[in-house]
């Protein structure tokens, strides 16, 4: 006999299959990453379509077959509809989604990682906050969450405590001056985005958005945060590319 579940989700990924069905990668907070799938969800009129949409908050009633969720129901919560309008969000957002897949494991709690990509959504489609910093903020808080905490209190080479320097994309800690040599993965870091970076990676989840930085700072920190994510995540994103093919 089929248990049925009532689990709350984001989907970051659709994939169509057979005539009808998909494919689903949601993020819940209790079961982490999950495989579901949606029969007929591409039929017109199905009861599925709303909650198999990609960037849409549900929640779902499944049951577990053979390491799949079969979707049986389910009930929007967020539609986000703020991003759908917007090709420029809709593709930030959808970077956000292919960046917190590439984190997260199947099985694992992801109770943080959940808000953090809803209120990222949220600020960025409903919000309408400036794109650039809901990206910096997302990418660094995400990686700190995931395990990849940069090391921003001191020099990760000679422990001295600098203002500024440059962020070590490999090694994961910031260089000041005196250790900083010419070479691959240093990106600098001003005062201001420095700054700004140490209250990303530690502030409550409540005022993760509540930093200024300069507009000059902001793009010089956007170069360091996605450096970041690529050099320690060892891989590029598709959905970044075309976000960025947009912007030129």
């Amino acid at each position: 006999m089929a248990v049925y579940e009532v689990l709350r989700g984001v989907v970051l990924r659709q994939t169509e299959t057979k005539e009808a069905d998909k494919i689903l990668t949601v993020l819940t907070a209790e079961k982490g990453k999950i495989s579901v799938i949606a029969r007929g969800a591409r039929r017109k009129g199905s009861r599925l379509a709303a909650v198999s949409q990609l960037l849409t908050y549900s929640e779902l009633t499944a049951y577990e077959s053979r390491g799949w969720y079969m979707l049986t129901e389910g009930t929007t919560l967020q539609l986000f509809a703020g991003l759908r309008t917007d090709m420029e969000r809709l593709a930030l957002a959808s970077y956000f989604a292919e960046l917190t897949e590439a984190v997260t494991q199947e099985g694992e709690s992801a109770e943080e990682i959940l808000p953090l990509l809803l209120n990222a959504l949220y600020a960025l489609g409903e919000l309408r906050k400036e794109p650039l910093l809901v990206k910096v903020a997302f990418e660094l808080r995400l990686l700190s969450v995931a395990g990849f905490t940069p090391m921003l209190d001191g020099c990760c080479r000679c422990g001295c405590d600098c203002g500024d320097g440059w962020l070590d994309a490999g090694e994961g800690g910031l260089v000041c001056g005196n250790c900083a040599s010419a070479g691959f993965g240093l990106l600098p870091l001003g005062a201001g985005a420095l700054a700004a970076a140490r209250h990303i990676v530690s502030a409550d989840p409540k005022r993760l958005y509540a930093f200024s930085v300069g507009e000059e700072e902001l793009r010089q920190l956007a170069k360091v945060t996605e450096g970041y994510a690529l050099t320690q995540l060892e891989r590029g994103f598709r959905t970044l590319d075309f976000y960025k093919s947009l912007l030129f």
